[in-house]
């Protein structure tokens, strides 16, 4: 269990100190001293893979040092966002529910020089299409939008879908109900997560910044490592994770009798075209008297719970939706309107596409952070949003530089560069796990396109994003000849991978210890003269 404290202890709600969406037993799948900011490291944290509460504290003390509370609007739901190409502005549609304090409506708009998307691709919670689920008497609740106020103690429960999010719920419910039936169409790969307490010794090493840096890379160094393993199905490494997929199943449900259950949780998919499970108690969970694994399909939803095709009756009180979300409907349910009212989800249609996954053509000033062919299903996400930051911060700086001058500019990829560019992408993508036939994932559409996923590596992203080419733009307003012919604007990519050997990181923190001790010694004598 990633979280000792599974429940929130913060009122749940719409303000300073409470998320939008908390989930029972929520946590992450990457060591947490690399799901952390580059610029603000936490030495403190407690454990390998930290929980929902601890990650939520780390977030406010940063918003709180870098005071970035007086800049949010919460309890704001952006409606549409405009161009206006006479005014070169984008006008945004804001709703907040109930209206504002001074009750003046529930709506208002605002200008702005650049627009800027972080809504990211798991935001929107995606309902599953079954006969009857409307039909249901109990409790329904999504996953991404818990009803804290239900009580899931002594209740029979149902919990459709067996991804990262279900994963996470299941060892955690499983140990307050009477009963938990986990619906599963698919069974998913699972690696083992071998979370523990980080002891109080390693955190005050840690506050060292090379030791804390060295470990750091050293994280950043095994997931790169494991790029090949989850990307090309041919490797020797794509094997090699597979088999310790398998291991890790036979490890916890190792007696004759769990063999049924065992064939129930084996994939018959390659490893990785899917999510990866990353959990040390998702299979006990599975294996508790009171939880039953159902494969059979799901026929329809009757008032009193679930009957399946082979007319297996489940009666539950509750039942909990896990089932993802609209991860390729980017930006929904947000109406964005570029240059002549061209609507981005007409120009998406056959496809989400954006140039290094963040602007798009036809929509000037426009910004995204984890846009299209962003995910990375290997590594740290905040790699990801770091690079995009540092690169929509270059846009910003010369439309807002303009601005500061009497001046005017517009920034939109040209189309023909983003051609070229999805093309590589999508040539890349179509030789990888992620695109088997046999596979069906949230990182394809609804035209088994591969619309959410990076196609290399995090450095190789690192490396794509730290330059604006200003030829890849085209480019207008009254300050476009500064930039048309500008060579590119290039800055230092934040280094995550190890630069020196172990042996010289060694002999470095040893030199260290070395001149800290001589340094005492001579102040010790230096008191002693005195």
């Amino acid at each position: 269990m990633a979280d000792p404290n599974p429940y929130p202890k913060v009122d749940y709600g719409h303000n300073v100190s409470s998320p939008d969406v908390l989930i029972i037993g929520a946590g992450i799948s990457v060591l947490s001293h690399l799901y952390s900011f580059s610029f603000e490291p936490n030495p403190h944290w407690t454990r390998e893979y930290p929980g929902q509460e601890e990650i939520q504290d780390y977030l406010i003390r940063i918003a709180h040092k870098y005071q970035l509370y007086r800049h949010i609007r919460f309890n704001s739901s952006v409606q549409e966002a405009r161009w206006d190409d006479v005014k070169n502005r984008w006008l945004t549609v804001v709703r907040r529910p109930g209206g504002d304090e001074t009750g003046h409506g529930d709506s208002y708009s605002m200008q702005s020089e650049f627009l800027v998307s972080a809504v990211g691709q798991l935001s929107t919670p995606k309902y599953p299409s079954i006969k009857g689920l409307q039909s249901f008497n109990g409790n329904t609740m999504h996953s991404a939008r818990w009803d804290w106020r239900y009580d899931l103690r002594d209740k029979n429960i149902g919990i459709i879908g067996t991804g990262a999010t279900a994963a996470q719920i299941i060892p955690e419910v499983s140990q307050i109900c009477k009963k938990l039936v986990v619906f599963q169409r698919t069974p998913a790969w699972v690696m083992p997560r071998h979370d523990g307490p980080i002891s109080r010794t390693r955190q005050e090493l840690y506050r060292i910044p090379w030791i804390r840096r060295r470990y750091r890379a050293s994280v950043m160094d095994f997931r790169e490592s494991t790029f090949d393993a989850a990307f090309d199905p041919s490797s020797t490494k794509h094997e090699l994770v597979s088999s310790i997929s398998r291991q890790h199943m036979l490890n916890q449900l190792p007696s004759p009798d769990s063999a049924p259950l065992r064939e129930k949780l084996t994939p018959h998919y390659p490893f990785s075209c899917k999510r990866i499970i990353v959990s040390d108690d998702y299979y006990p969970a599975l294996n508790q008297s009171n939880v039953v694994l159902e494969t059979e399909s799901i026929d329809e939803v009757i008032p009193t719970g679930v009957r399946m095709k082979d007319g297996t009756m489940h009666d539950v009180d509750v039942l909990i939706l896990a089932t993802g979300f609209r991860t390729t409907d980017f930006l929904y349910p947000m109406k964005i309107n570029g240059t002549n009212g061209a609507c981005l989800e007409d120009a998406w249609a056959q496809g989400a596409s954006a140039y290094l996954g963040i602007t798009v053509p036809g929509f000037p000033n426009f910004g995204m952070l984890y846009g299209p062919n962003t995910n990375l299903a290997y590594n740290s996400l905040i790699l990801q949003i770091e690079a995009q930051s540092l690169y929509i911060n270059r846009l910003i700086s010369a439309v807002l530089g303009a601005k500061r001058r009497g001046m005017t500019l517009q920034l939109q990829p040209r189309a023909e560069v983003l051609k070229g560019y999805n093309e590589e992408v999508q040539s890349r993508l179509a030789r990888s796990t992620f695109a088997d036939p046999n596979c069906t994932s949230w990182f394809k559409d609804q035209h088994g396109r591969i619309t959410t996923t990076w196609c290399g590596s995090a450095i190789q992203y690192q490396e794509r994003t730290n330059s604006v080419d200003w030829t890849d733009f085209e480019i207008s307003g009254t300050a476009a000849e500064g930039y048309r012919n500008a060579a590119p604007t290039r800055w230092k990519r934040v280094v995550e991978e190890t630069q020196i050997s172990d042996k010289m990181a060694t002999l470095c923190g040893l030199g260290m210890l070395g001149i800290g001790a001589a340094a005492l010694y001579a102040g010790r004598i230096f008191l002693y003269r005195i």
